[in-house]
């Protein structure tokens, strides 16, 4: 584990998410309550899955606790202090004045629904919201409004290194959060993005271009660059309007640049030589890439399809069969693809003898067991 000159660890956005997802189950199951495990900070650059780690954390505790995680987005950029506290207004006698729950604390305390307070672009608001801070993260109050006892309460915000918009947190707030600070990490997002439903074409770029996943850099005026969450922009564009990039190019530029986006259309050229994936499922394909760019096209291709027949035994297998003459490198990142698409997809394709086969191949199989 890495640590910054901020002397606080370093962590990928999935073994971020891994090791607060186990600490928020571990703590449900044995009746503890959320509001005894400290509020989490995550820092990071722009887009690097801060929010998606979030959404991930609430359906990994849905999952292994079989309760309702309701996720409660606040950008606190938008938020003046007032906004935190309530509306001032008169009570019933018009003796005394009250204030007006907010929003953010109508949350339900059932004990069958965790709530997650998401405090997003923390470090963007001003030093007075902050301040308004203080008690959600530490006495979980603000003014005489209270979160329920059910209620998790994370944190995040860019890095004022990031030039972003940002502000210095004050030490006493500081010292109320448990700290974590977010690196890009292809790996870590691609384990996400198989199972995500990311379009086929940017995985198959990004697998062949690992270092175009985040293109953010603090010292250029760049308006658009690349992060996880413009190319999950990208994806949502190819996958629900138009999966032709060079029609779609100007908007594609729009998000990830332009030099990223002309060598994405250039790569793409390769998608042609791709075979038909209904005849690599089918045990009938006789096209078998050669090139670099070609293999990662259809393992990305293949991963992307898999999603949809991975309960097809046959269909798995014959596509894990087809790729028997991959090299050992696309052996293993096919695996590592179709492992991606469940928790507990491996059980599933031990039962698969084409699966040992690719398995002792890809060098992932030792002294009898999978790795």
């Amino acid at each position: 584990m890495k640590e910054t000159n901020l002397n606080i660890p370093v962590l990928s956005v999935g073994e971020a998410t891994d090791i607060l997802s186990e600490t928020y189950t571990i703590a449900i199951k044995n009746g503890v309550s959320p509001k005894l495990i400290p509020s989490v900070m995550m820092w990071g650059p722009p887009g690097v899955g801060k929010s998606q780690a979030v959404r991930k954390i609430a359906k990994d505790i849905e999952r292994e606790t079989g309760k309702t995680a309701i996720v409660t987005d606040v950008r606190l950029l938008l938020f003046n202090p007032i906004d935190l506290r309530g509306i001032p207004t008169a009570n019933a006698d018009k003796t005394l004045a009250i204030w007006l729950k907010p929003q953010i604390f109508q949350m339900d305390p059932n004990e069958d629904i965790v709530n997650i307070l998401f405090l997003d672009e923390i470090s963007a608001a001003p030093q007075s919201v902050q301040a308004a801070a203080y008690q959600i993260t530490l006495d979980r109050i603000v003014g005489e409004h209270k979160l329920p006892d059910n209620c998790i309460v994370i944190a995040a915000g860019n890095r004022v290194t990031d030039k972003s918009v940002s502000f210095k947190m004050p030490k006493a707030l500081a010292n109320r959060l448990l700290h974590i600070e977010i690196e890009g990490s292809y790996e870590s997002w691609n384990t996400w993005a198989v199972k995500a439903g990311i379009n086929a074409k940017v995985l198959g770029y990004l697998a062949s271009h690992t270092g175009r996943l985040f293109g953010f850099n603090p010292a250029n005026d760049d308006l658009a660059f690349a992060t996880p969450r413009s190319w999950e922009m990208v994806s949502s564009l190819l996958n629900n309007v138009n999966d032709d990039v060079k029609k779609m190019y100007p908007l594609v530029a729009g998000l990830v640049g332009s030099g990223t986006a002309i060598e994405f259309m250039s790569w793409i050229k390769v998608f042609d030589k791709v075979p038909k994936m209904d005849d690599v499922f089918s045990g009938v394909a006789s096209i078998k890439p050669t090139s670099m760019d070609s293999l990662y096209a259809t393992v990305s291709a293949m991963s992307v399809y898999a999603r949809d027949v991975k309960n097809d035994a046959v269909k798995i297998g014959h596509s894990l069969n087809y790729a028997q003459n991959f090299p050992s490198d696309f052996r293993a990142l096919l695996l590592a693809n179709y492992k991606a698409l469940d928790k507990e997809y491996e059980n599933f394709l031990r039962n698969i003898p084409e699966y040992y086969d690719l398995a002792r191949q890809g060098g992932v199989i030792r002294n009898g067991s999978v790795d």
